[in-house]
């Protein structure tokens, strides 16, 4: 065989190699991709999984007398449970100050005049001071007094460590009817409770 046609050959064979390796090369980066996506959408998945169940609202039935409190509000004034006996009420455990969608919470619960008309008074509870947390009320124009709690009002309800800090309330509602019975009680990681559900959840119960 001449020489010019043995080159001939093996250049195409050369070729032939090489596309095969370029060929398997391929078919090894899209299986690589495959993988890799595969593992990226079952991770999304359960991010997405992890969050709808981390943000589940926790409820609690009735569990009898509801601890006595007087508190400091940002009025300047006292309040205390005993105060309500009669009426039912509903306490706003909150994170307070820097809580954006704390304050805007309590600000549509004020919007909402079926609370009003069922006789139920929302009294929202917050680890801080006048100073720290009426800016907030001011911004979102909350006119409701807000009670000051050092602490020991939020441990007594067991609503603390319950949200993204440390220490501090989450976002929950606590029900007590006209006898000073907890009846109900009810803790949103979502950071959100539409209040016409609120008064439904409450005038379910009383």
């Amino acid at each position: 065989m001449p020489s010019n046609q043995r080159t001939t050959i093996s250049r195409r064979q050369q070729l032939r190699d090489q596309r095969a390796r370029e060929s398997a090369k391929e078919t090894k980066r899209r299986r690589l991709f495959r993988i890799a996506t595969g593992l990226l959408t079952t991770l999304i998945v359960a991010l997405v999984g992890f969050g709808l169940w981390s943000a589940r609202p926790v409820e609690g039935g009735p569990s009898g007398q509801a601890p006595a409190f007087t508190l400091p509000t940002t009025a300047g004034t006292t309040v205390s449970l005993a105060d309500y006996r009669g009426q039912p009420v509903i306490l706003y455990f909150n994170e307070g100050a820097g809580c954006g969608s704390c304050t805007q919470q309590m600000a549509l619960i004020e919007q909402e005049p079926g609370f009003a008309a069922a006789g139920i008074t929302v009294l929202p509870i917050v680890m801080n001071t006048a100073a720290q947390i009426q800016p907030d009320l001011d911004r979102f124009g909350v006119t409701t007094p807000y009670l000051l709690d050092d602490g020991t009002v939020s441990k007594a309800y067991d609503t603390l460590d319950k949200g993204m800090h440390p220490g501090l309330p989450g976002h929950g509602f606590v029900l007590i009817d006209a006898d000073g019975n907890q009846v109900w009680e009810g803790n949103y990681p979502s950071m959100w409770l539409d209040p016409a559900e609120l008064l439904h959840e409450a005038t379910s119960r009383l």
